[in-house]
């Protein structure tokens, strides 16, 4: 991670496992990403590698990631969709009736459950698993810099 990024995530003094630090990291980590990558093309057709190890055949590029790493940034800096327009953007707009009836119905059901669950450990697992996936996308964000610098000879 760049000095620049470091410097913005420990400029908040807040624990290291905390859910604002691990934010205020990813946020940090992408703007780093959007700063060094000035040609994103470039990215196309290059694998994320596993940690030294070969991609796996149909993974995504790390143009893929790059244009996700950003719009998460979005939804991460200003909040996220609201439900009806989520749905409808992952359906790509074109949810028909019957489309609509059953992701109701599928609505209702997880509303059954999660009303089962107490509120804490609804709290508790949706924390352990912003946590998780912020933390790999940071890393993901690291490995997308590091390669664009590899490739332009900007490595350090």
């Amino acid at each position: 991670m760049g000095d620049k990024a470091t410097m913005q995530v420990l400029a908040k003094r807040y624990p290291k496992n905390c859910l604002l630090t691990v934010m205020d990291r990813y946020l940090a980590v992408v703007r780093n990403m959007e700063q060094v990558v000035m040609i994103p093309s470039l990215l196309r057709d290059m694998q994320l590698s596993a940690h030294g190890h070969q991609a796996q055949a149909g993974a995504s590029d790390l143009y893929s990631y790059f244009t996700m790493l950003k719009a998460i940034r979005t939804d991460v800096e200003h909040g996220p969709l609201p439900r009806q327009e989520w749905r409808a953007k992952a359906a790509g707009g074109k949810a028909n009736g019957a489309e609509t009836e059953a992701g109701e119905t599928e609505e209702a059901e997880e509303e059954r459950v999660l009303g089962q669950l107490d509120l804490e450990a609804q709290l508790h697992l949706h924390f352990a698993s912003l946590h998780h996936i912020l933390t790999h996308l940071t890393l993901k964000a690291e490995e997308v810099t590091r390669r664009y610098q590899e490739k332009t000879g900007q490595a350090m």
